[in-house]
């Protein structure tokens, strides 16, 4: 991938870095370890993550720790894209889209030169722009 790629973070590989417990941990771990910052994400995304290490172990504020560290970087404002937002979780509404799955795929859609690190095999089944495939990186088998 070219260098100006931007580098879109899911809520899955921020859980299993965090969560050494969790499947993906060893590879989420290499992975953060070999991408430089800042990655970005939305609010959402990071609402999911400490929610779920809540729920399955880790640290709840280590999420925020990476956003206050420069690694993660906040790049998206949903009340901005409402329309859009709606827009996909009704196209994808059997899936079901999360807020967080349609705010990253809004975001792909936003900087064409972008990749989502997920853990989430729906992104395979999204597009941006309706119709484009949404570059990924993800462990092997997603």
């Amino acid at each position: 991938m070219p260098a100006l790629v931007r580098t879109l973070v899911d809520t899955g590989p921020l859980v299993a870095a965090i969560n050494a417990d969790d499947q993906h941990h060893a590879w989420a771990k290499e992975v953060f370890g070999r991408l430089s910052p800042p990655l970005f994400t939305c609010e959402a995304v990071l609402s999911e993550a400490q929610f779920l290490l809540q729920a399955r172990g880790g640290n709840p504020m280590a999420v925020l720790e990476w956003v206050k560290s420069g690694v993660i970087e906040l790049a998206f404002r949903a009340a901005d894209e409402v329309e859009r937002l709606l827009e996909l979780q009704r196209a994808y509404a059997d899936v079901p889209m999360s807020l967080a799955d349609a705010c990253l795929v809004r975001m792909t859609e936003q900087s064409g030169l972008s990749r989502v690190l997920t853990t989430d095999s729906d992104f395979r089944i999204y597009r941006r722009h309706r119709r484009q495939v949404i570059p990924l990186l993800a462990p092997p088998g997603i």
